[in-house]
């Protein structure tokens, strides 16, 4: 029968399957970068540190511009949705950030707030909305709702938290500076400009913008790879556990019956899943280096969380498809 024991079990190992298909090429690729630079010395640190910058002033900006300017806004618009994502941005990331000041490095305080909120729903929410329902759907909800706010977010606190940082006049000068030229929020607003003025783009365009975006998440996964270091990493493993939990699961467990509750079904539940429950996005790692951190942290989360979440983004879709609410 349909809705039979066989059935679930096929439907469970077919996401589990998705999901994997998702995710583990994700952590090959950093597989490789790592060694490419400690196995056969093809890359080192200032070259990983020359691919960060490229990603994050030019290839992430692009991917941006093309997943917003090509959405159909005033097809899919709900206000609704979108304020209930920023709400729920603005509240993870106070969360996090109260939580902050509990760890005993407070260096790491910037990095542990932005690797606990930030996911990947640019990156990989496509790709699950098409296995899940056929088409990206109401995901550009998502992306005005919160992706604006991560990054206006994590432009500030990098920039007021950074190592040896303090605040004056001067400090906060520099992060409304920071905020406003911001490559990722100039990405993000010139595809919504577009969007919203439904400018045609010339099939010129569409290439260009296509060859540069597509670069974005493999070129800083490589330089991501490259710079971890494992010793690092395991010296901070219980802020990354922290960060991990909350990315994955907590804020999951928190917001999701409250979207239940909101009267929020089927395709917009989902994007609401992908935003509260995607692995960390590499762009954590590469804003963190390029403006003055360390690293390792947001590196460690990224990692963490894209493994793991091949299997905790498929326990909550089995979850809320045996609800019925998917």
């Amino acid at each position: 029968a349909g809705d039979g024991p066989f059935h679930k079990r096929r439907m469970s190992v077919e996401n589990l399957q998705y999901s994997l298909n998702a995710t583990v090429p994700v952590f090959l690729i950093m597989v490789l970068g790592y060694l490419l630079r400690r196995r056969t010395r093809m890359m080192d640190q200032r070259f990983a540190d020359y691919l960060n910058a490229f990603v994050f002033k030019a290839a992430l900006p692009v991917q941006l511009f093309e997943n917003l300017s090509t959405s159909d806004f005033h097809t899919i618009w709900d206000g609704g949705v979108v304020l209930f994502c920023f709400l729920v941005t603005l509240a993870s990331i106070l969360l996090l950030l109260a939580l902050s000041y509990l760890l005993r490095d407070r260096s790491i305080q910037a990095e542990f707030v932005q690797a606990g909120y930030r996911g990947s729903q640019a990156l990989l929410g496509s790709a699950l909305m098409q296995n899940l329902y056929g088409g990206n759907g109401p995901l550009a909800l998502v992306l005005i709702g919160a992706v604006p706010l991560y990054n206006v977010a994590a432009v500030a606190l990098l920039t007021l938290m950074v190592p040896g940082g303090h605040l004056d006049r001067k400090t906060i000068g520099k992060t409304l500076r920071g905020i406003v030229t911001n490559p990722i929020i100039l990405g993000i607003a010139a595809g919504l400009l577009w969007s919203l003025l439904q400018i045609p783009q010339p099939v010129i365009m569409q290439r260009a913008v296509e060859s540069l975006s597509v670069t974005a998440t493999p070129l800083g996964l490589l330089a991501l790879g490259a710079s971890i270091d494992m010793k690092k990493v395991m010296g901070c493993w219980r802020p990354t556990a922290v960060c991990t939990a909350f990315k994955l699961v907590i804020f999951a467990a928190l917001f999701l019956p409250l979207a239940v509750a909101l009267g929020y079904r089927g395709e917009v539940l989902a994007v609401i899943l992908i935003m509260l429950s995607s692995p960390t996005t590499v762009s954590c790692f590469s804003m963190a280096r390029s403006m003055g951190h360390d690293g390792t942290l947001s590196s460690g989360t990224v990692m963490l969380t894209t493994v793991l979440s091949a299997f905790t983004f498929t326990w909550w879709i089995y979850l809320l498809r045996s609800l019925a609410l998917m």
